[in-house]
């Protein structure tokens, strides 16, 4: 894959693969949300939410471009039905068509996506989801402190700190949510900042 975008997604790849490698642990172990069947991870991490998933119960798939974290991740996950993919959340999900009943992404839609490339992925979410199936994910928003600050990338991007994130209007959760069924849209704080997010429900209509 090409595209204008590229520089800024390989700077930001080897970024996470630092960030991951040099600070094991930096965004702690407590869940960040939720319940599923079977569950896509997108951009797991860790693992602290497929973890979770899986001493649940749940068969997960846990998803990351980093391979450095998904080394991590097995070896936390052992004994447990937990699948790490490395994968870039640009190229289409490698999961054939209404595989899972769960999607979650834990700020993984906000990170150094274009729009085109965030609408794409939520494509690629409802084609590996059941009918009636639920993706749940959260997104840093543009009533966080950060938007608008630091290096402006364009297209609601901004750098600080060397992570660069895409903030979501209202407008873009509703334009994503097109012909599903938007459940709900709630507001949560976390960190020290705060950092402000929404954290999306919305599933496929049966």
């Amino acid at each position: 894959m090409t595209g204008p975008d590229d520089t800024l997604a390989a700077a930001q790849h080897r970024h996470w693969q630092h960030t991951y490698r040099d600070h094991p642990g930096r965004y702690g172990t407590a869940p960040s949300s939720a319940n599923a069947t079977t569950v896509l991870e997108l951009g797991a991490g860790h693992g602290r939410d497929a973890l979770l998933f899986a001493r649940r119960g749940f068969t997960v798939h846990a998803l990351d471009f980093s391979a450095a974290v998904l080394t991590q991740l097995r070896a936390a996950a052992a004994g447990l039905a937990v699948h790490t993919i490395e994968h870039d959340v640009r190229d289409p999900l490698p999961l054939p068509d209404a595989d899972v009943d769960a999607v979650f992404a834990h700020t993984l839609l906000c990170l150094a996506l274009s729009t085109a490339e965030i609408s794409a992925l939520t494509g690629e979410v409802r084609r590996v989801l059941r009918p009636g199936g639920i993706f749940v994910h959260t997104v840093r928003h543009t009533g966080d402190p950060h938007y608008g600050t630091g290096l402006a990338h364009g297209d609601d991007i901004y750098e600080n700190g060397g992570f660069a994130v895409h903030f979501f209007s209202r407008e873009l959760v509703d334009a994503l949510a097109e012909g599903w069924r938007l459940v709900e849209v709630r507001e949560f704080t976390e960190g020290d900042l705060p950092r402000r997010l929404w954290r999306i429900t919305q599933t496929v209509p049966r």
